[in-house]
């Protein structure tokens, strides 16, 4: 899963001979194309800053996957009002019953990182996790850095968030060696020995 994925232009194509590349606005979802796994994207508002889809696993397992990014638009360089991950309905959303959400979330709590600068943007996502039941799973990393003025800083801004009976079954790492200034941040979800799906 990808949030900010470079802007495709004229003459210039973002592909990758392993993968299905699943563009939304400001998201972007791989998938393998060897994948025994059945995809379906569903289509649950946030204006392409939301991804969703429905994953059939053997022995008809399911789980839904939604790819986040939380952020303000901007329109000609100046930043709107307008977050539209927000607007996605997300009491359709969170039906399923075996959910992981993981993104840029960009909101600022000391629920998530405990070096938190300032609590800031964190409202949205404090509100969805309470109301349904979400923790953070992650391993701590910051996985944003800043430089501003010759400071440098770092925040833990990108992570996934899931049920408690999906979290036990979910390991995460965090991979800061990156040309950008988010790491990344994997995920992989066993339900039975020697299963699972891999997700970053």
């Amino acid at each position: 899963m990808l949030q900010e994925p470079c802007v495709e232009r004229e003459g210039y194509n973002i592909s990758h001979p392993g993968y299905r590349l699943i563009r939304g606005g400001r998201t972007m979802t791989a998938v393998r194309r060897d994948t025994h796994l059945e995809f379906s994207e569903v289509d649950k508002g946030g204006d392409g800053d939301v991804q969703v889809f429905d994953i059939r696993y053997t022995l008809g397992r399911k789980m839904r996957l939604v790819n986040v990014y939380d952020q303000l638009r901007q329109e000609g360089g100046v930043r709107s009002q307008g977050r539209p991950a927000q607007t996605a309905r997300w009491s359709e959303i969170m039906e399923q019953e075996k959910v992981l959400l993981g993104g840029d979330w960009n909101a600022h709590s000391d629920r998530w990182d405990l070096q938190c600068p300032p609590k800031r943007d964190a409202n949205f996502l404090e509100n969805l996790m309470d109301e349904y039941d979400l923790i953070d799973v992650m391993d701590g990393e910051e996985t944003h850095s800043n430089t501003r003025n010759g400071e440098t800083s770092g925040s833990l801004i990108d992570f996934f968030i899931t049920k408690a009976s999906v979290a036990d079954r979910l390991e995460t790492s965090t991979d800061l060696a990156t040309t950008s200034d988010h790491a990344i941040v994997c995920a992989q979800l066993r339900w039975d020995e020697g299963e699972g799906v891999k997700v970053s």
